[in-house]
């Protein structure tokens, strides 16, 4: 593992000069904020959470195998809930989603944002109330918003004019008036990753604040008198530490509240400041707590409604990979060990790019450890990679791992919660891990594990 500091390890060698190859690793420590809350090393080194070992969690549910401590996520839940005490927090299902995750969620009193038909239809059969649902996506069909409409979902985030159009010919034709927010583009540039980055002008989200979509959309709807328009929607990006961009979005945001109280004497009474918290994958990542980042968003939003004259809407906000993501980490099996030369050696392990595209696709940085056992053995510089037919099939670029790692040895990369088993896929028709809830010393399977079976039911050719 990449050492910031004794005893800190996390990858991505490229960002560190040589000093920290010469700072001393200990490759048996786990270092809290990148690990579930219960994660913990047993009296025999191997590493445990929720009460319960690796090895036995790989003996009955197989590797590669997502873990889900759910005393942490639902701890995460009740902290964003006890920081925003006056504002709405909706989980944003496409980070992770599934009926168990949507159980959980709601039993913390979180509201949950879904943004296909695919991830509304489980949150209704896992019985979230269509009241606490939000339904977000840029190209949501008439037979996705049909379903919204007729399941009550408490708000629609509305992406495009024609998407209004839509919706208001549905609403007319049932005689509903559903609540509505409009998706402003902002024109921020968040400092994170090209792909994960939604405010910036050339990009497929919302209406453009500067070119005056965004109010032509409020006047349209308002004049209409058809939809219920709540309030604006900004969503800047994802795994973002900067406060900058949400103080800069929310003047932006409210600057329109006021040019559209002005211009039809409408106060809208909700403001959705969207998520995008980041989390650390590596010790290099300095997330804040919500506490802080309830003190921030407050803080900007009253002092631009103040300046603008306007009463303080009620916030909503969509933490997603901030709750799943640290709660989750994924545990491999080691197949080969494989020293190239002295150039590198690669720990290749039974999982990869098909469970974990983030490295591929965003350049994204993980942590690992050997999970199994204790070493005394020194560190080595190694890269985990997968099983794929990929150069790229990467999921740690380069970490510390101990000298005498070896076929069989559980390896587990933390922080996998957020988008890795969305995102996961059949790339060489290897089938999809499960995801398994630990708490209290037991583990219960809420994603089972597919199977060659199930990749060829879909084969009728």
């Amino acid at each position: 593992m990449r050492a910031h500091e004794a005893g800190a390890l996390h990858g991505d060698i490229g960002n560190r000069g040589p000093a920290w190859l010469r700072t001393p690793v200990d490759v048996n420590a786990l270092v809290p904020q990148l690990w579930p809350r219960t994660a913990t090393r047993a009296a025999d080194g191997a590493l445990a959470v929720g009460g319960l070992g690796v090895r036995e969690i790989a003996a009955e549910f197989g590797t590669p195998v997502y873990v889900l401590d759910e005393d942490d996520l639902r701890s995460r839940c009740r902290d964003f809930r006890a920081a925003f005490a006056d504002a709405d927090v909706y989980y944003a299902g496409k980070a992770f989603l599934c009926r168990a995750v949507v159980r959980m969620i709601a039993e913390e009193g979180l509201h949950l944002d879904v943004c296909t038909g695919g991830e509304l239809a489980t949150a209704l059969s896992a019985g979230m109330p269509p009241e606490r649902i939000g339904f977000h996506g840029n190209n949501k069909s008439m037979a996705e918003l049909t379903r919204a409409l007729d399941a009550g979902v408490g708000r629609i985030v509305l992406d495009s004019f024609t998407e209004i159009d839509r919706l208001t010919a549905l609403a007319r034709e049932r005689g509903v008036r559903p609540g509505v927010l409009i998706r402003v583009t902002v024109g921020v540039e968040a400092h994170t990753h090209e792909f994960i980055a939604t405010a910036h002008e050339d990009q497929k989200f919302g209406f453009s604040l500067s070119g005056g979509a965004a109010a032509a959309a409020a006047f349209k709807i308002l004049d209409e008198d058809v939809l219920d328009l709540r309030g604006l929607h900004s969503h800047i990006g994802s795994q973002i530490f900067d406060a900058n961009g949400f103080e800069v979005s929310a003047r932006r945001v409210l600057a329109l509240q006021a040019q559209i109280r002005d211009a039809r004497g409408v106060e809208l009474p909700e403001l959705d400041l969207g998520g995008g918290f980041g989390i650390a994958y590596t010790t290099q990542d300095d997330p804040s707590a919500p506490q802080e980042l309830a003190k921030r968003l407050r803080k900007i939003v009253d002092g631009e409604c103040a300046a603008e004259r306007l009463a303080v809407p009620h916030l909503s906000i969509e933490p997603g990979r901030a709750i799943v993501g640290p709660a989750v980490f994924t545990l491999y099996e080691v197949g080969t060990v494989k020293d190239v030369d002295g150039i590198r050696t690669y720990v290749s392990v039974d999982g990869g790019m098909s469970d974990n595209i983030r490295t591929a696709l965003y350049d994204a940085s993980y942590s690992a450890t050997l999970a199994s056992r204790a070493s005394a053995a020194p560190p080595l510089l190694a890269r985990v990679v997968g099983k794929h037919c990929e150069s790229g099939d990467i999921v740690v670029k380069d970490e510390f791992l101990p000298a005498d790692v070896q076929p069989g040895d559980l390896v587990a990369v933390p922080g996998t919660g957020a988008y890795c088993r969305s995102m996961a896929s059949n790339y060489n028709h290897v089938p999809r891990p499960p995801v398994v809830a630990v708490r209290d010393g037991r583990a219960r399977l809420i994603v089972r594990r597919e199977t060659e079976e199930d990749l060829l039911a879909l084969d009728v050719g």
